[in-house]
């Protein structure tokens, strides 16, 4: 079934999201350099896959003190519907 793959999927979304929030703290405090093309590589795919994602979360959710904590709501989205929704479609079929 397809429910088997979503899981797998939105687990990888996950890591791609932690990643993205890693590197850009690496970035910001000038440990990692986007200059190298290895880190600008990896820093743009991830940006590009979870940025359609966050961009709808922050323009609900209001900065907080310069903080962004969209990245935090969506993997909280991710886990409810990897534990709730997919479960319950599991149950159903």
């Amino acid at each position: 079934m397809i429910i088997y793959l979503i899981h797998p999927a939105l687990s990888i979304l996950v890591w791609i999201v932690i990643i993205g929030i890693v590197m850009s703290w690496l970035i910001n405090f000038n440990v990692i350099n986007t200059h190298n093309q290895l880190v600008s590589t990896i820093y743009r795919i991830t940006h590009a896959v979870t940025e359609p994602l966050l961009r709808p979360i922050r323009s609900v959710l209001p900065t907080l003190g310069g903080l962004d904590f969209s990245p935090i709501v969506l993997v909280l989205l991710i886990g409810f519907v990897q534990g709730y929704v997919l479960a319950e479609l599991v149950r159903l079929f």
